[in-house]
């Protein structure tokens, strides 16, 4: 990066008052609104597909782990944007006005279908004599909706990585507090989270559809006003002329060019880079090029030592090749966390869902047992075992970053196998009720019976996203780290594809067989087969992980 400036352009001194957590207060803020939206969403979107758009239960799910993982692989082409072109706060203002005019459409789309399906009927949240919908609603629809992850792939990784830009590593305590913006940060997306299980779910299941997209609008359009409101607390890191992209292929072209390893030298406290007269590199325009990976270069007042110009460059080349398996291990997590949203929902909706008062609890609304449990962990986790952990391990963060990933990993796997227990004891139910047959009918079993399954994964999320954001954005280099955290919400995206690549292949195999794993009727179905399956891959992917973290070297950019 070129520098950090204010509003205005100015430089910032390392007195200023600008940035820290009153700016990230705002953008925390932000975040809790764009949760509200993207989660009302992610979170019933299998019940819109196999309600108002007939799609069957195999096509449902996979539909809607084909745009979660659209959404989560955008941000990619959004950090690309970002650290290129535009700059993160400019990223961020662009890819807020997408995304209120997809959901502009999107209550469009919903409102047309509900004029076109005036005598259609509800009975407990679930839809019966509806009309099939027309080809147009269904690709206006699809069209809105993907309008919709593509302004969330702008808006996610780069406001993330503006808040975390407010801290000045440079500070030992504001580094410290940097460690502790990932932790809040999360918990004000478990925030909006709830609010959106505990409130859309509902007004989506026994309202409009169409009333929970507009409540979704306005959230966002709120969310741009309170960022723009922050916008003279903010830090704005100042990008390169160049592309950081076409500077790291420059420089990795130059060394296997240039074999000849020139002079370069390094301070005392390996922050400061200095190049020889003697360097074989053809310009300064390309010495400063190299320099410019780095976050910080200080004053050449200090003593120094020898070291090859190229090693620089290529240890941080290494640095994001070496990233790459640790992002291979963790995507089995991503596949277990596609459940959630999906497979999770459709188990509660043939149970028992009754709390009293005349009032049913949304099955898809029992996600906020996992928000839940992040915000009550995390605080925990932040005010009082970090502090634990930093005087038995030194560690600023109590534990490294892939000890935390590697924690929550386990909790996912746990989660698994509470879901594999809890659906045969479903199934059992249903067969001795004699239910296997009547699908429509509730199992004379409480909803409540999955609470387990989403703790036990609201911990893993605390242990595990926090720490991948975390490490993902640390372990980049300056210039590419809303590139680093879009390769952190591509797990999740990843993660998505391949459950809709395992649902579909499941059930067209075991469908040739006799009963599909996710036959419509969920009472013949065997979707405990597929959470057994689930929890064996993410311990397969838990020993990967293991063997990856232990030979991992952590980088200082």
């Amino acid at each position: 990066m070129g520098g950090v400036v204010d509003s205005k352009g100015c430089p910032i001194s390392p007195s200023a008052t600008t940035g820290g957590w009153t700016a990230a207060f705002f953008i925390i803020g932000v975040e809790v609104a764009e949760r509200f939206t993207y989660s009302g969403i992610s979170s019933n979107l299998i019940s819109y597909l196999t309600g108002p758009l007939r799609q069957s239960t195999a096509a449902g799910a996979a539909n809607a782990n084909a745009w979660t993982g659209t959404a989560s692989l955008l941000p990619i082409l959004g950090a690309v944007v970002a650290d290129s072109w535009l700059g993160r706060y400019r990223t961020v203002l662009v890819s807020s006005l997408l995304y209120v005019l997809g959901l502009a459409l999107l209550t469009l789309s919903a409102a047309l279908f509900s004029l076109a399906s005036s005598d259609c009927t509800l009975s407990k949240g679930e839809i019966s004599a509806c009309p099939p919908p027309s080809p147009f609603h269904v690709i206006f629809f699809f069209f809105s909706l993907y309008l919709v992850a593509l302004g969330q792939g702008g808006h996610k990784p780069c406001v993330e990585a503006f808040g975390a830009d407010q801290f000045d590593i440079r500070d030992p305590s504001k580094s410290k507090a940097r460690s502790s913006f990932f932790n809040w940060w999360y918990v004000g997306v478990a925030l909006g989270s709830v609010a959106a299980y505990m409130v859309l779910n509902y007004i989506q299941d026994y309202v409009s559809w169409a009333v929970a997209f507009g409540l979704q609008c306005t959230a966002m359009a709120l969310a741009l006003v309170v960022f723009m409101l922050g916008n003279k607390t903010y830090r704005h890191l100042v990008l390169e002329d160049k592309s950081p992209f076409a500077r790291i292929a420059k420089v990795c072209f130059e060394f296997l060019r240039n074999r000849k390893t020139p002079t370069s030298t390094f301070d005392e406290s390996g922050e400061t880079l200095l190049l020889h007269e003697e360097t074989q590199f053809e310009s300064l325009d390309h010495k400063e090029e190299v320099i410019s990976v780095n976050c910080h270069v200080s004053s050449p007042s200090k003593q120094v030592h020898s070291i090859s110009n190229n090693s620089l460059t290529e240890e941080e080349v290494k640095g994001l090749v070496q990233l790459l398996p640790i992002w291979l291990a963790c995507l089995i997590y991503g596949t277990v966390f596609a459940q959630t949203q999906t497979l999770f929902t459709k188990q509660g909706n043939t149970m028992e869902r009754d709390v009293g008062f005349g009032y049913q609890i949304p099955a898809a609304s029992l996600q906020l047992c996992s928000s839940i449990m992040v915000v009550v962990f995390v605080p925990i986790y932040d005010l009082v075992l970090v502090p634990i952990g930093r005087k038995f391990s030194g560690n600023p963060s109590g534990i490294t970053m892939l000890q935390r990933i590697g924690i929550g990993m386990v909790f996912s796997t746990a989660s698994m196998v509470s879901a594999g227990l809890v659906e045969v004891k479903r199934l059992k139910t249903a067969r001795d009720f004699g239910l296997v047959d009547m699908p429509n009918l509730p199992v004379p079993m409480s909803v409540w019976w999955l609470v387990p399954q989403y703790v036990i994964f609201g911990i893993s999320e605390a242990f595990t996203l926090i720490g991948m954001q975390e490490f993902f954005y640390d372990q980049m280099p300056c210039v590419l780290r809303s590139v680093g955290l879009a390769l952190y919400l591509s797990i999740c995206g990843v993660g998505s594809f391949l459950s809709s690549f395992l649902i579909s292949m499941i059930d067209s195999f075991t469908l040739e067989r006799g009963e599909s794993w996710f036959a419509n009727n969920i009472n013949r179905a065997h979707l405990d087969y597929f959470f057994w399956l689930l929890a064996g891959l993410n311990f397969a992917g838990c020993l990967a992980f293991l063997h990856f973290a232990r030979s991992y070297i952590y980088k200082k950019f």
